[in-house]
């Protein structure tokens, strides 16, 4: 019988950023600026496309940030990545689409709401390489995470980059970038934006969930042109425009270089703590290993020979400490899989991190 759960003290899971690292002082004083600055039609209701001050910050930032060619004209504001795959899977099943390449892994929430907009999901393979490209066959899109893929850790090999982009001009495919957290690499400089290379073929996804908060609901899309009416009447449709007063504090933030040196320090930050995962699992648990690039905020640490990964889970929760298997996130059972955890490095406070650790140790030591 498993050990029984115990309330979660310490979360290892991915997906989220430290949240005590918030910029409150720097948002407060974003915010008012920006209120004092904003003209009075700006707290009506607003263009579905997001505020222009938004859309002109963000085509800055991800041209020197991400590398990714835009312009304010077409980028859509939405209340983050959910809300941006969403409406770009209602624009694909209205023009007749019927099929969305998935790689294997990833989050089942996505593939729900692919489905959920009435389309057919296809699992693409993903190898040390990445997403295995010729599997796209003849879906209509492909959702992927080229700059660090979300579990697993690679980047998608440039030969497979400029494969995608070719399967996407020659057949008339779009692409969907989720650059989830492409402003955190650690060992390099970043892989720029897919984007860059098709701006025509490429929908670009970005979210503020990562570098500042999910609880903001800011995210955006940059989208080729042959696309930009039909999200935005999906926009309409859905919720009219995104929070103006969040996106003018946003946008203020950005043009101060309050929200560079806000990265740049979480970068630091996130950085340090994955390397102290690696020398953790280095000195107490030596035949665990960690794989993946460095970057992000989680690793995929592969379990000692012989270690069952749910038993592991389990094992875990029993001490209070909640982490995640990388069988969660496949979209069909792997036979031959290494058993593994996805450790998400991000999410606990600084002065909780040491013993969230010392927590993974003792659940690890003997496995």
């Amino acid at each position: 019988m498993p050990p029984a759960a115990r309330p979660v003290r310490y979360d290892l899971r991915p997906g989220q950023p430290d949240l005590s690292a918030f910029p409150r002082t720097a948002w407060l004083a974003a915010a008012r600026r920006a209120v004092n600055a904003a003209p009075t039609d700006a707290f009506g209701y607003s263009d579905p496309r997001g505020r222009h001050e938004l859309r002109q910050a963000l085509a800055g930032y991800l041209a020197r940030a991400r590398g990714a060619r835009t312009d304010p004209e077409r980028i859509v504001v939405c209340t983050g990545f959910t809300q941006a795959l969403s409406l770009v899977c209602e624009v694909l099943a209205g023009r007749g689409a019927t099929t969305v390449a998935v790689e294997e892994y990833g989050h089942h929430s996505h593939r729900r709401l692919v489905t959920g907009r009435g389309l057919r999901t296809r699992a693409v393979p993903v190898d040390p390489h990445g997403a295995l490209v010729d599997a796209f066959d003849d879906a209509a899109a492909a959702l992927l995470t080229p700059a660090h893929q979300f579990p697993l850790g690679m980047a998608l090999a440039p030969e497979r980059r400029t494969r995608a982009v070719r399967w996407a001009v020659e057949t008339g495919g779009l692409l969907i970038e989720d650059d989830y957290d492409g402003e955190f690499r650690y060992d390099r400089q970043a892989v720029g934006a897919l984007q860059a290379l098709a701006p025509g073929s490429v929908v670009y996804a970005g979210t503020a969930s990562k570098t500042l908060a999910p609880g903001l609901r800011l995210g955006w899309l940059v989208l080729p042109a042959h696309l930009i009416d039909d999200t935005v009447e999906a926009k309409t449709e859905a919720d009219r425009h995104t929070g103006v007063l969040d996106q003018l504090t946003l946008a203020e933030l950005i043009e101060s270089g309050e929200y560079d040196r806000h990265v740049r320090r979480c970068r630091l930050m996130y950085r340090q703590r994955r390397d102290r995962l690696v020398a953790m699992l280095a000195e107490r648990v030596p035949q665990a290993r960690v794989t993946g690039l460095a970057a992000g905020m989680h690793a995929v640490v592969e379990l000692p020979d012989g270690a069952d990964e749910d038993a592991v889970v389990a094992r875990a929760s029993s001490r209070g400490l909640a982490v995640e298997g990388l069988g969660a996130f496949a979209s069909i059972p792997r036979e031959g899989r290494a058993p593994a955890l996805v450790i998400g490095y991000g999410t606990p406070p600084a002065h909780a991190f040491t013993s969230a650790l010392a927590r993974l140790a003792a659940t690890l030591v003997g496995a």
